[in-house]
Parts: structure tokens; sequence; C-alpha cells
């Protein structure tokens, strides 16, 4: 699926899950079947439960899957891996080498998946995309899970206007979105936000788990819209 198949004027809900499978099977079965969420395979998911993780996602879910393999190198071949095990999407690092990031989104766009750049750590956004071959599909404004008790550290959405001023791509904004984040991200042109499954006694941000997750994702569904 190419970008031509997210549509700019519609708001996503990506749900990260960053634990096993058996939390994945206790709640992806029981939300809402709505073609604006999408799940992830987070990447401590994947390090968890490897390909058969994504395979038993896709057995439980029949829209959008983004692997979160975060690539920064073989960028051909994670991608045929997780197309093979049923991913619709997946992410490479911004900060990889050029090299892997024009190979990442070549070999997307070949098997009609979405190329996500995730631009954790990346002072400058748009100077990496300028420097690729072909822009990638999403690019991901990510302020990471260990920057989210930093004081001052926030999701730069200064960068939005400077990427679409040069490149027709979409915006995705993680790391540590709750209700309010979400709206300052819709409010700043992201169209994807990223919300993170969270258990009791993380510190991080996002829907608890021991909460009623479908009532919370159709009210972040709502709040988006």
């Amino acid at each position: 699926m190419s970008r031509n198949l997210l549509d700019t004027k519609t708001r996503y809900l990506q749900l990260a899950f960053n634990y096993d499978l058996s939390l994945a099977r206790q709640i992806i079965p029981s939300l809402p079947k709505n073609e604006r969420i999408f799940i992830e395979a987070g990447t401590p998911y994947l390090k968890y439960e490897g390909m058969r993780g994504l395979r038993e996602m896709r057995r439980m879910w029949k829209g959008h899957i983004v692997a979160d393999l975060k690539v920064s190198d073989g960028g051909r071949q994670e991608v045929e891996m997780a197309h093979q095990a049923g991913a619709t999407a997946v992410t490479a690092l911004g900060s990889s080498p050029v090299e892997t990031l024009n190979h990442f989104v070549s070999r997307c766009a070949e098997l009609s998946m979405i190329s996500m750049l995730d631009m954790l750590g990346v002072d400058d956004p748009l100077e990496r995309v300028m420097k690729m071959r072909h822009p990638p599909d999403v690019v991901i404004l990510h302020r990471g899970r260990d920057e989210e008790s930093t004081r001052g550290k926030v999701i730069q959405y200064r960068h939005v206007n400077r990427l679409r001023s040069k490149f027709d791509v979409v915006i995705s904004a993680a790391g540590g979105v709750d209700l309010r984040e979400a709206r300052s991200a819709i409010f700043n042109g992201a169209n994807i936000v990223v919300v993170n499954l969270v258990k009791p006694g993380d510190d991080w941000q996002g829907i608890r788990t021991d909460q009623d997750v479908p009532a919370i994702a159709a009210e972040f569904l709502t709040t988006i819209e």
C-alpha cells in the first residue's frame, strides 16, 4: 500500500504494542474494526516475539499493521521480512545511512508497503529527507520513551511545515502521546498519532492496559477527527 492509500485529510490512530503477544491477544480482538486504527508491532514487541508476533497480529487484525523495525541497515531485506509476516508498513531510522534509506523506500514501494522514517534523535528531519533519492511515505516526529521524563523535551512540530513545504509526506507524531498531546499533534498538522499501550507501574504516557482500551481508543478517534 502506498501513500495514496493514506488520505491526508484523515487522522489516524496508531496503537503501539510494546510488550508480549499475550497482551496483544487480550486487546486486539476487542478493538473497534476501524480503518483509522493502525496496529503497531513495537520494537520491544518484535524483539520478544519476532516475525511470529507479526503473523499473529495479522491473524487478529485485517487493517494496517506497522512493523516498528527501525531499520538501520539491510533496508531491502528487512522490508521483505516484515512484508512476508503480514505488515503493511515498516519503519526505518532517519539517522541510518542514506544508502540504507534509499533501499528501504524503494523496496517498500515495490511491495506496496508504507515507508515510515523515524526521526528519533535527528536534529533536522528535512535535511535527512533532502539527501534521499525519494522521500518516505511518512515522517515520524518522535520523542523517545527515555526522553519523556526530560524537562523541555517535546515533539518537534516546528518541522511539520518545513517538511511539507518541500515534500508530499504524511506526518506522524510519537512519544508520550495522551489525549492532550493528541489534540496538539493534530492542531500542529500531524496525520497520525502514535499512542503506547502502557502497563500499570510503567511511567510512559499512553493508554493504560488495565483500563477500557477499546473505549479510550474510540475517544482518541473522536478527539483527533
